[in-house]
């Protein structure tokens, strides 16, 4: 049965919407307040790839071709300064020993050049016109000298071939002419004999300086052969001298050897790698031009290399190359890294992560 709907029924209705309008507005949840979006810091750590290296090696190289007669170490061997690693059979060669004796002997005759050369120095008659000079002074006070009699005498220097028929006054002007001619033919004459002085005193100088650079020569020669120690100072010159014999320059491993008894080497070419293993480094190979600008000498770095999983070195930077390299379009520096710590079972080579802290 259908209800008849009267307009005061529906005045009802429109005052309950009202009224549900405004409770709905006046119960309305306040706006919860906006939550704070915690600072994100940039991490700024660098990092790089490298590769770890002995903190010195060296590879040695022969002085003189010929013969390996002797081969005494083997790859992977320690070994101590002054060590023979190799021996050569070489007529141009020599033995450390025949090396120190040729040096003895021209040690003596060094130090008798200088004797001999400063004697004669010491007993040179310098004339008193060089008072207060030195020889290279003299030569040059001397050649003004020398000059300005030359320019004197020019007019003269043909006077003597003049043949003419003069009357008596022009005879005694002629005499006047050849005896001007001759002072200043004694005052060359004169010039050229202390040019010829001071150039003598000169030489006698200069034989003394050369003498005295021999001998230091020498002597150079004679203390790196005898140095009882092998230091690596003398090692370079004691290399050259006694060159039938491959020595190692310092404390170390044989980390590469390519020597054959029977074989024949030729002079410069490397055959020995000696690497001094107690301390070791680690050398970036990608470290861009961008991030180098922010490293410094003494910076502290953890090292993780490949071969020891979970494992840290710490280490400082040593050094920064100052040249370049391209990698993959990229401009790199390398950085060494010196560590601090290390471990028995490092070997060159080994791949290194480094972090910049």
């Amino acid at each position: 049965m259908k209800r008849k709907i009267t307009m005061k029924h529906i005045k009802f209705i429109t005052l309950i919407a009202l009224a549900l309008i405004v409770a709905a507005c006046g119960t309305a949840p306040a706006t919860a307040e906006a939550t704070q979006i915690p600072t994100v810091v940039a991490d700024d750590t660098i990092i790089s790839e490298g590769r770890l290296e002995p903190v010195h090696y060296t590879e040695l190289a022969l002085n003189a071709n010929g013969l390996i007669s002797e081969v005494l170490k083997s790859e992977g061997e320690t070994v101590a300064a002054g060590d023979v690693i190799a021996r050569l059979e070489s007529s141009e060669a020599q033995t450390l020993e025949a090396a120190q004796a040729k040096a003895a002997k021209e040690l003596t005759t060094a130090y008798q050049e200088v004797r001999d050369a400063q004697f004669k120095l010491d007993n040179f008659d310098v004339p008193s016109d060089f008072a207060g000079m030195t020889p290279s002074e003299a030569v040059s006070a001397m050649l003004v000298k020398l000059d300005k009699a030359r320019a004197d005498f020019e007019p003269y220097k043909n006077i003597n071939d003049r043949n003419l028929e003069l009357t008596d006054a022009q005879q005694r002007g002629e005499e006047v002419v050849t005896g001007t001619a001759k002072i200043y033919k004694k005052a060359l004459d004169d010039a050229w004999a202390d040019y010829r002085k001071a150039i003598q005193w000169l030489e006698l100088e200069s034989s003394v300086q050369n003498a005295n650079s021999r001998l230091i020569l020498a002597q150079r020669d004679y203390d790196a052969l005898q140095d009882p120690s092998f230091s690596e100072d003398t090692a370079g010159t004691r290399a050259a001298l006694a060159n039938a014999e491959v020595r190692a320059p310092f404390p170390g491993v044989i980390t590469n050897l390519n020597l054959k008894v029977g074989e024949f080497e030729a002079s410069g070419q490397p055959v020995v790698t000696i690497a001094d293993t107690s301390s070791w480094v680690v050398k970036t190979t990608d470290l861009t031009e961008i991030d180098v600008v922010n490293i410094k000498e003494g910076q502290p770095v953890t090292v993780k290399l490949d071969a020891f999983p979970g494992q840290e070195f710490k280490g400082n930077v040593f050094s920064i190359g100052q040249n370049f390299t391209e990698n993959q379009g990229d401009i790199v520096y390398e950085v060494t890294i010196l560590l601090t710590d290390k471990d028995a079972a490092m070997r060159w080579g080994m791949t290194a992560v480094v972090t910049f802290e």
